[in-house]
């Protein structure tokens, strides 16, 4: 059987990518070991940038069950140190609550009506290449069977088969100076704040949710998904397991946080037959795949990076990853990709999975025991005093800091490269959003009304671009060139000489030439 594109995982990453390549007509075919989704909690919601790009194709709405722009985070916290973002002119660091079931369940039914084949109880169990081709050995239901596709995507996670299958090298650290715990549990009055999500903590005060509280002893750190209903993590600082450690247990985790804050959070079963998901670990990775691409195979998410989970970046990574590499092997099917392109996904997200890489190693660092780090915390949260810095570490956590390579000769526009801002424009149609221009996942020319010549420039691309003319408060530029994914790739300034040549030069780069 032959396909467009095999997806391997059918997680968040997955099945996104399963999104994004039916949007574009092509016909993906996505495995997913496991017969049905996993009830098991996992992430709870979405921090950075992806809010944004998510909002940019309609899902941020599905998400958050309700229509309108999303709206960034107050205050967030970098290694359990407070980040107040109120005062922030330009503040990227959206948050949007959603357990990760719910959203694989809403990810899923948006790709089942695109048309994507999902195939649950399918395990990829081999790679190999051949040509411009790729096989995928899968062991479904009834046996096995063989998949050839122009191109497969790795999305099956830390322990990628298909990483592995090619032979790409996973090099990093592993941090072993404490043990983790979790789980999902009932908390109640007294320590439980009814109404306000809070925990009041003999000896430790009162803690409010989705915050990260640092000791010399450990880290805790808890959510309320509905009354009662918590999720807790606990971190011990130096600590081991006996060889014969059996299966964890709600007790154990009580323990934990008693240690580790020294006050006890009474804990018992969740209500209602929800699942305990207990679960225990030694230490954390930080890996980052050597390359991002063999061939016709491509690694998203976890496959190609792991980290610390402190912060919340890793679906804004992985995310990400899924609409930079989307739109380019639609390009590459369709058959109009113009050489290189496929090669910019991994010139463009390597670096910024070192970054999250290098910005939770960092919190970890800062969340760890001494007197020195305390020291260091203490000077840290001087200089998150200033806004400058905050701003700084706000855009590094949302991967706000992105600028691409516009591929394109000389000087380039300031925002080349950069995020699109969600303009309110006035379109022929009406008013508009940025975000809705782009939500059929094509490119858009945005022009602005006193520059409508340069609309013509890009006539001969029309089957693969959306030209739009429009008017808007404050233009940023005569015309904006941008991708699919929300990031620009050319912008005229005004009086910019030999624009409409530049732009033809900008669209050949990243759209090929024309019909």
């Amino acid at each position: 059987m032959t396909t467009d594109v095999v997806i391997a995982g059918g997680g968040p990453n997955g099945l996104l990518m399963a999104c994004e390549l039916a949007l574009a007509d092509l016909r993906p075919v996505l495995l997913e070991r496991l017969p049905q989704r996993a009830t098991e909690p996992k992430a709870n919601g979405l921090v950075g940038r992806v809010v944004q790009a998510l909002d940019y194709r309609g899902l941020a709405e599905r998400f958050a069950g309700r229509a309108g722009r999303p709206v960034p985070a107050p205050r967030f916290q970098f290694g359990a140190l407070p980040l107040d973002l109120s005062s922030l002119d330009n503040n990227a660091l959206y948050a949007l609550p959603i357990p990760q079931r719910r959203m694989e369940e809403l990810l899923e039914q948006c790709a089942r009506e695109l048309g994507a084949e999902i195939r649950r109880g399918h395990e990829l169990t081999a790679v190999s290449q051949e040509a411009d081709l790729v096989t995928a050995d899968v062991r479904g239901p009834h046996g096995r069977y063989e998949l050839i596709a122009k191109f497969l995507v790795g999305a099956d996670g830390g322990h990628s088969i298909v990483r592995k299958d090619c032979g790409i090298d996973f090099p990093g650290v592993t941090d072993r100076g404490f043990v983790s715990r979790s789980g999902q549990v009932s908390i109640h009055p007294p320590v439980a704040i009814p109404g306000t999500g809070e925990l009041d903590v003999p000896g430790a005060g009162r803690l409010r949710p989705a915050t990260f509280t640092r000791t010399e002893n450990g880290m805790f750190a808890f959510g309320m998904f509905q009354p009662g209903l918590y999720r807790v993590a606990v971190y011990e600082w130096a600590s081991s397991l006996p060889e014969d450690a059996g299966p964890m247990s709600v007790e154990e985790l009580q323990a934990a946080v008693r240690q580790v804050l020294g006050g006890d959070v009474p804990m018992s079963e969740p209500p209602g037959g929800e699942p305990t998901a207990l679960r225990r670990s030694t230490g954390a990775n930080s890996r980052q795949a050597d390359r991002y691409r063999e061939g016709q195979v491509f690694l998203v998410g976890d496959a190609a990076h792991v980290h610390s989970g402190v912060g919340g970046p890793g679906l804004n990574l992985g995310l990400q990853d899924v609409l930079n590499l989307g739109w380019k092997l639609a390009a590459a099917i369709n058959g109009w990709a113009p050489e290189g392109l496929l090669d910019t996904y991994q010139s463009e997200r390597h670096p910024v999975g070192q970054r999250v890489i290098m910005h939770t190693r960092a919190q970890t660092a800062l969340l760890s025991p001494g007197p020195n780090i305390t020291a260091l915390r203490e000077l840290f949260g001087e200089l998150l005093r200033e806004q400058a810095v905050t701003a700084h570490i706000a855009d590094l956590m949302a991967g706000a800091d992105i600028r691409y390579d516009t591929r394109t000769d000389g000087p380039a526009h300031a925002m080349a490269g950069t995020w699109m801002p969600d303009l309110a424009l006035h379109t022929g149609n009406g008013q508009a959003r940025m975000a809705e221009l782009l939500r059929p996942g094509r490119a858009v020319l945005l022009v602005f009304a006193a520059h409508t010549g340069l609309a013509g420039a890009a006539k001969d691309w029309s089957d693969r671009i959306d030209v739009v003319t429009a008017t808007t408060s404050e233009p940023p530029a005569d015309a904006v060139l941008i991708r699919p994914d929300g990031y620009v790739a050319w912008a005229a300034g005004s009086g910019t000489p030999g624009s409409a040549d530049g732009l033809r030069h900008a669209l050949r780069a990243w759209f090929g030439d024309p019909v």
